[in-house]
C-alpha cells in the first residue's frame, strides 16, 4: 500500500514540477485526461524505481562529495535521477522531456520538497 501512495506522491510532484519549471514537459497522450494520468503514473513508476535502485548506489559512490558539500551534492544527484528518468521514459512517445540540467535541478528541488511535505503523512512500515 505504501508503494502505491509513494507512486501517487511522486506523480503529483512530477506534475507540479512540470507546471512550475519552464524546461520540463510531460508528453500528452492526445486521448484525454484519463490517458494522461496513466502516462503520468508510468513516468512516476519509472522515477520511483530509479530512486529505489539506482539512487542509493550513486549516493554511496559519491559519498565523499556529499560529505564535502555538507549534503548539498544530494541536490545534484536528485537532478541526475530526474534526467535519467527522462532518458528512460523517452523510449516511448509518452515521456518526460527536460531541457537541460538547470531545469532538472529546479524540478528535482520541487519534487524533493513535495515528497518531503506529503511523505510526512505516510506511515512507515517497519
Amino acid at each position: 500500500m505504501t508503494f502505491f501512495v509513494r507512486l501517487v506522491i511522486n506523480a503529483l510532484a512530477i506534475w507540479l514540477a512540470a507546471q512550475w519549471v519552464g524546461g520540463i514537459e510531460l508528453a500528452s497522450s492526445g486521448r484525454g485526461t484519463g490517458w494522461d494520468l496513466i502516462v503520468l503514473a508510468g513516468i512516476a513508476a519509472v522515477f520511483t524505481i530509479v530512486n529505489a535502485f539506482i539512487k542509493p548506489m550513486v549516493k554511496l559512490l559519491s559519498l565523499p562529495l556529499v560529505i564535502l558539500t555538507l549534503g548539498l551534492f544530494t541536490l545534484v544527484i536528485n537532478a541526475l535521477m530526474l534526467l535519467l528518468t527522462a532518458w528512460i521514459s523517452s523510449v516511448t512517445d509518452y515521456g518526460l522531456a527536460i531541457a537541460g540540467f538547470g531545469a532538472a535541478f529546479w524540478g528535482a528541488l520541487i519534487i524533493s520538497i513535495v515528497n518531503f511535505l506529503l511523505g510526512a503523512f505516510v506511515p512507515e512500515n517497519r
